[in-house]
Order: C-alpha cells, then structure tokens, then sequence
C-alpha cells in the first residue's frame, strides 16, 4: 500500500498543543491510538507540506476537467 491507494478506514485526527509546549497530531481508528509529538517549528514545516499537497491535489482536480 502506498500513499496514493485509497482505502475505506475511518479515522479521528485532532491537532492540539500539549501542555509541554509541543504541537500533538493524534490518529485513532479501529482501537488503535497514534499519538504523535513534533516541536513548533516541526509542525510549521507539516503543515507547510500540507499546504503543499492540497495546492498539488487541486491542480491534479483543474487538469482532469
């Protein structure tokens, strides 16, 4: 499976800071819980790449119209 194979899972994500000062991604699905810690600054560049994917996504949507 790669990144580009979709798939039929059902997911909870919520992004918050944590009270050590550091920016939580959580994923939860079928039991099971992924909590992930990054530094502030780590999360800027995530959700740079993010941002990045969507502006790439969108166009790949413009392109097949």
């Amino acid at each position: 499976m790669g990144i580009d194979t979709e798939r039929e899972i059902e997911a909870n994500l919520q992004i918050g800071p944590t009270d050590k000062g550091m920016v939580r991604i959580y994923v939860e699905s079928e039991g099971v819980e992924i909590p992930m810690d990054f530094s502030p600054d780590d999360a800027d560049e995530i959700a740079e790449e993010i941002t990045a994917a969507a502006n790439r996504a969108r166009n790949m949507g413009r392109k097949r119209r």
